[in-house]
């Protein structure tokens, strides 16, 4: 009778460890709906706000290229072309900023719709599992087992625990992949600030050339870095760590600077890559200590785990 109760409870046991993992799957998807629409609306915002910026600064390169009465002010002072060339510069970096931003768009849009389907995989979760629950009640208080306690107490510690690793894994992992698309953010970061200062010694456009180089290289890379964050501050959201993580903006509008090249323009390049790089090192500090306690604390619930497993099996077993 009692290796016949023991049969019972063992298969039991894995329908509810299983029917757990799909409820706490359900509650994970759910977090990250709600992740992803405040990413949606943030987006949203930031694309609002970039065309109308876009819109001001076409009207302003149209005036002077039209020769109107700001044409005619800037002719006066001498400035025309270089307020010309400024103008223009700007409005392309809001076009890149623009493509940017809704290219992220398309990418939470896509998130979005897998996260929708996951749901929609286990939106009967939570029922399965009270049935379970339920059916598994019955056959305790039917067996008179003194063993039964022990081993639903032991079932849901595991339950739990094996969800809680899983989360603690994907977050783990989405944490790597955040490492290294930010770690080619800094490497091409990297890459202008020595082209820079060779362009401060030395000078000249060919210096200028490989600086833009580097530069657009970095704004590239920190397109998918950001998308590597958005997703690593979701999975962070599972395990109850909240985190807002944006890259600061990568200048790209330096490529008319060949047109003023001098000394002191040549500085505030430098400056400015010097001060993105910091603001990045920052970001990709924060994330390599994470990931870090996130091992750490994935390697404890792997032990919690692999002691739960053994005390059920010495309990079945007794």
């Amino acid at each position: 009778m009692r290796r016949t109760v023991v049969i019972i409870f063992d298969g039991i046991d894995d329908e509810l460890r299983t029917a757990r993992e799909r409820v706490r799957r359900f509650e994970q998807l759910s977090t990250q709906r709600g992740a992803l629409a405040l990413q949606l609306d943030e987006v949203g915002q930031l694309l609002a706000d970039l065309e109308d910026q876009l819109v001001k600064e076409e009207q302003d390169v149209s005036k002077l290229e039209a020769g109107g009465f700001a044409a005619f002010l800037a002719g006066l002072a001498g400035s025309k072309e270089e307020k010309l060339a400024k103008e223009r510069a700007e409005a392309q970096a809001l076009r890149q900023r623009l493509e940017g931003q809704r290219t992220r768009l398309r990418w939470l849009e896509a998130d979005s719709a897998a996260v929708e389907s996951g749901l929609a995989e286990v939106a009967t979760a939570r029922e399965e599992f009270a049935g379970l629950l339920e059916r598994k009640e019955r056959l305790l208080v039917e067996s008179g087992d003194p063993r039964a306690r022990e081993l639903t107490e032991i079932g849901q510690r595991l339950a739990d625990t094996h969800a809680d690793l899983r989360e603690h894994e994907e977050a783990h992992q989405a944490g790597l992949a955040a490492i290294q698309a930010v770690g080619q953010v800094m490497h091409s970061l990297g890459g202008a600030r020595g082209a820079s200062r060779w362009d401060m010694l030395s000078g000249g456009g060919f210096a200028d050339m490989v600086e833009h180089g580097h530069l657009r290289n970095a704004s590239e890379a920190a397109w998918h870095a950001q998308r590597a964050l958005d997703t690593f501050s979701r999975e962070l959201a599972d395990v109850g760590v909240r985190a807002s993580l944006q890259l600061p903006e990568v200048d790209t509008r330096w490529f008319a600077d060949m047109f003023f090249d001098n000394i002191v323009v040549d500085a505030i390049k430098h400056q400015r890559i010097a001060r993105t790089g910091e603001a990045v090192a920052e970001i990709a500090q924060w994330v390599n200590e994470t990931v870090a306690g996130l091992a750490t604390h994935c390697a404890e619930l792997a032990r919690q785990r692999d002691l739960l497993v053994t005390r059920r099996e010495e309990v079945l077993a007794g």
